[in-house]
């Protein structure tokens, strides 16, 4: 519900505007910090929509100064992009309101596809393994020396029932560095009875969330080909096996099963088989269940002792501390450094300040990098998006195919990954690990030495900057996205991640839903945290963008406080008022259709802010910026729009007469906003003033009667304007104060057309001391007479009066077009038929889902007459589209038109009532639809 052709744009490319598309437009247009770990981990998100961008635009930013420049002059002014265009009607709010066809409100809001559909966590972890140490299964022959250690453990280094305990621990401790908020079981050497109880058990507590279950076989033998794994009896003298369906059947889903033994491929291949997978290539989506195995059915897991035996369990659990031994036997350090220095990494994992902390910072961006661009966006956020456990199991996992490749031993999944291990992205890896192991002697020596930051982000934000310079819409899209947003963990580079984050949203809603997709929403939701000055500009620059794509933010941004953000924003004299603007925006959408957003500005003493600003504006000062005059204004409409309490704060802070000069700013824009505004004041049928107020009900009543007095004197003001964007907001102005004003502008209308004297006529309040000629377009001053009103704005006129059952017909008038003869009638309606008429608009009176009704006090008669008058003047507009929207509102006070069709060859004629719809008066066809997917906000920048 916004202003529509309001946001058209009528300024040259040189001036840094907000561009809001056209409702009836549908012309494609151009387009600190372990809290933001908290949101990484919670809040990933995906999604892959095709946006709009208009190539003819070209534009770049400059935030550092938080001022937009035009790049093709050296000056910050932009007043001569609002000086009188030489060409008339040519401009696209012109063009697109008559050609475009009117939609009514949307049933559905815009889709957020990059929001993940089903929010998934880990809740229970059973651990198995099946180890039997000191004693080797059948089907395997060792090599000597094979590879012993399990989670770093030699397991001959100590009695094997400690060794198998200290396993187990040390396997739950490496699960828990990435899920620490998991219940974990663990079951060593178990029977079958063991595991079901197990399995049951986890299944029971963990209800709807999902389990995972690891299965260690390294002391059994290999699966069947039936996909049966080995367990115990309780003896341990036989090795019984648990059919896959079994254990199917006990952890259901949702579940992630890790397989660590030679041969797993046949385990995957069973539940392949299990759940006809193969056969139908949706089933997985509707199950599930995910797969990890150690390599494929034909393999056997690596014996060689330069790799530990449960590989593929350190590379899903222990990746840096895996990737970095795997890695120094293949670089030139292995002749200048010591290789137990490797396990005396200093730092924390969730300390990005120290070395074994970017390690681990730069291991997540590559490994999201490589996922982002190698798997389709769908399959990206349900494994990398949708759950922590799993989308650090599955990073980790592309480590495991990189380092077991190298082994001749091919790790799978299920779902199945494409072939990463060769990606040009591990090359930035491999160059990051060694310049941050070149520092692992100096600084295991001297505990307090000085880290040396990677320059890995640096360089990445580079490439990133020259794609910026030569990408578009066209081209393959940046593959450095996933680490700017790594970047933005950063106060050090965070900064300019902003900046070159905020030149690729510039560059058209593609960029944006992109960039959604990717999952920047949580990380732009924690800064607005933050309270760094030279921030502010490009975040809120940031939130523009998003909001103008997705209107659905808007929960979260209050969920989180996020709109005091850019109410002190708004509040803020140094800021330009273009940057304020489009703080404005991001705050319209806030409250837009929205309780909670409404009551949480109120609140926040929004509408103090903005009348305060609106307020200091001076009319017609060629220094004021229109853009941001039309914001506030749309701001304040949509906060008090079906909202009571809203609109008693705002008569209370004498809006009415604020809001009045700027009917007079020379940008329909503006105007059109203002109307907007005042007329979203007109409480529809409110509980406040009814008949029988008394003591202060009926104080309040007078001062609401005298507010509305005054908005509607203001509104009739702009009847005549030249802008039909203006004349629509009035129309449906009118329409919201016709039906509190029904049975009252219903007696006015009929007197118009009874056949009265002319000193009858000139008794009436309205038409006193008006000549008897005028013009349909009156001066809002003066007063049209009723002749005139008969003669010149309407054909024939039939009055069906409300107290007679009567007919009385007036003289025949010229027909508004060759083919039509419009006759405009008034009819008995009762309350209820009439609201029945009028139900296309509303969407405009409806709070909560109940329509308010209320029997508000009368107005002096010559009010009543100028609106009616001014309904009369909207049904006859030059624009179709205006005329339909005054008729419409005619409709409402019983004044109906029936459409002749002219006389045909053969001489037949006959007339033909059309029943008035009144769709095109729902709020959302003035405004912009937000729901409709057609309103974006852009934001050109030199």
């Amino acid at each position: 519900m916004a202003l529509g052709d309001l946001m058209a744009s009528r300024f040259s490319s040189q001036s840094p505007v907000a561009f809001v598309s056209n409702h009836y437009d549908h012309y494609p247009s151009s387009h600190e910090d372990d809290a933001i770990d908290v949101a990484r981990r919670d809040d990933n998100n995906n999604s892959n929509n095709n946006r709009d961008r208009d190539s003819d635009t070209a534009s770049t930013s400059n935030y550092g100064g938080g001022n937009a420049t035009a790049s093709t002059t050296a000056t910050t002014t932009t007043s001569t992009a609002y000086l009188p265009q030489t060409v008339v009607l040519c401009e696209l709010r012109h063009e697109a309101f008559e050609a475009s066809v009117p939609t009514g409100p949307s049933d559905s809001g815009l889709v957020s596809k990059w929001r993940p559909k089903d929010r998934m966590k880990t809740g229970y972890v059973a651990l198995v393994l099946c180890l039997n140490i000191s004693v080797d299964p059948p089907d395997v022959i060792k090599i000597s020396p094979c590879a012993r250690m399990e989670c770093w453990t030699d397991p001959l280094s100590m009695a094997p029932q400690k060794a198998l305990e200290t396993i187990g621990k040390n396997l739950s401790i490496q699960y828990e560095r990435w899920q620490p908020k998991a219940r974990y079981k663990v079951q060593l050497d178990p029977t079958v009875d063991e595991v079901k109880k197990l399995c049951n058990t986890c299944r029971k507590y963990a209800k709807s969330e999902r389990v995972l279950f690891h299965y260690n076989g390294h002391g059994v033998p290999k699966p069947t080909t039936n996909g049966e794994i080995w367990l115990f009896n309780k003896s341990y003298t036989q090795y019984i096996p648990l059919p896959v369906s079994d254990l199917d059947s006990w952890l259901r889903t949702p579940s992630i099963y890790v397989f660590d033994c030679s041969a797993a491929g046949m385990i995957v291949n069973a539940f392949l088989e299990l759940h006809d997978w193969n056969a139908s290539g949706s089933a997985g989506s509707t199950r599930d269940c995910i797969l990890l195995a150690a390599c494929e059915a034909h393999e056997t897991l690596p014996q060689s002792d330069e790799f530990p035996a449960d590989v593929f369990t350190s590379c899903l659990t222990t990746p840096i501390k895996m990737a970095l031994k795997w890695f120094y036997r293949r670089s030139l350090l292995c002749d200048s450094l010591d290789y137990s220095l490797i396990d005396k990494i200093p730092g924390r994992q969730n300390d990005r300040k120290t070395l074994l902390g970017e390690l681990n910072w730069i291991f997540t961006a590559v490994t999201d990098t490589i996922a982002w661009n190698v798997l389709p966006r769908d399959l990206f956020q349900k494994l990398f998006r949708q759950d922590l456990l799993v989308a650090s199991l599955f990073r980790n996992f592309l480590l495991a195919e990189r380092i077991m490749r190298s082994a001749n031993c091919s790790p799978i999944s299920h779902p199945m990954l494409p072939p990463t291990h060769q990606h040009h992205m591990w090359d930035a890896w491999d160059m990051a690990a060694e310049i941050c192991l070149s520092q692992l002697p100096s600084l295991v020596e001297d505990p307090n030495a000085e880290f040396q930051p990677s320059p890995f982000f640096t360089e990445q934000l580079t490439a990133f900057e020259v794609w910026l310079d030569h990408g578009s819409e066209h081209k393959k899209p940046p593959e450095q996205l996933p680490i700017v947003l790594q970047v933005l963990l950063s106060q050090c580079h965070r900064f300019r991640a902003l900046v070159l984050l905020g030149r690729f949203l510039d560059m058209g809603r593609w960029a944006v839903d992109l960039a959604l997709s990717v999952g920047i929403f949580p990380y732009v939701l924690k800064l607005l945290q933050t309270t760094t000055p030279e921030l502010r500009q490009i975040l809120v620059f940031i939130w523009t963008k998003i909001l103008a794509l997705d209107k659905s933010c808007q929960v979260d941004l209050v969920k989180d406080g996020g709109h005091t953000y850019f109410i002190r924003f708004l509040d803020s004299l140094e800021a330009y008022p273009e940057q304020r603007a489009m703080a404005a925006f991001v705050l319209a959408v806030i409250v837009d259709g929205h309780r909670r957003g409404q009551e949480a500005c109120i609140k926040a003493g929004l509408i103090h802010v903005c009348l305060k600003h609106l307020q200091g504006s001076v009319p017609n000062d060629t220094q004021t910026e229109p853009l941001f005059l039309q914001w506030l204004c749309l701001c304040l409409g949509k906060l008090w729009e079906d909202f009571t309490e809203a609109q008693i704060l705002g008569l209370q802070a004498d809006s009415p007469a604020i809001y009045a000069p700027l009917l007079l700013e020379p940008q329909p824009e503006v105007r059109a906003s203002a109307a907007f505004a005042l007329a979203n004041l007109l409480d529809v049928g409110g509980d406040v003033c009814r008949d029988g107020a008394t003591g202060d009900d009926e104080c309040d009543d007078d001062e609401k009667i005298r507010a509305e007095i005054s908005i509607i004197r203001s509104l009739l003001s702009a009847v005549s304007d030249g802008s039909p964007l203006v004349r629509a907001e009035v129309a449906v102005a009118l329409a919201r104060f016709a039906f509190g004003h029904k049975q009252h502008l219903k007696s006015i209308a009929a007197s118009y057309w009874k056949p009265q004297s002319n000193s009858l006529l000139n008794s009436l309040p309205s038409l006193a001391h008006i000549k008897a000629t005028g013009s349909g377009h009156a001066n809002p001053n003066q007063y049209v007479p009723h002749a005139s009103i008969v003669s010149s704005q309407f054909g024939p006129l039939t009055r069906v009066g409300s107290d007679s059952p009567s007919v009385v017909r007036d003289g025949r008038a010229s027909t508004s077009s060759p083919t039509t003869a419009g006759i405009m009638h008034g009819s008995p309606l009762s309350d209820d038929s009439s609201l029945h008429s009028d139900s296309g608009i509303l969407n405009d009176i409806v709070s909560n889902g109940e329509i308010l009704h209320s029997r508000p006090k009368p107005l002096d008669n010559a009010l009543y007459s100028q609106c009616v008058l001014a309904m009369c003047t909207l049904a006859k507009d030059p624009s179709p589209r205006i005329a339909s929207l005054g008729r419409r509102v005619l409709s409402i006070i019983g004044i109906e038109q029936v459409v002749t069709k002219s006389v045909n060859s053969t001489g037949s004629s006959g007339p033909k009532t059309s029943s008035p719809s009144l769709a095109g008066l729902a709020r959302s066809s003035s405004w912009f639809d937000m729901h409709a997917g057609n309103s974006s906000l852009y934001i050109f920048l030199p």
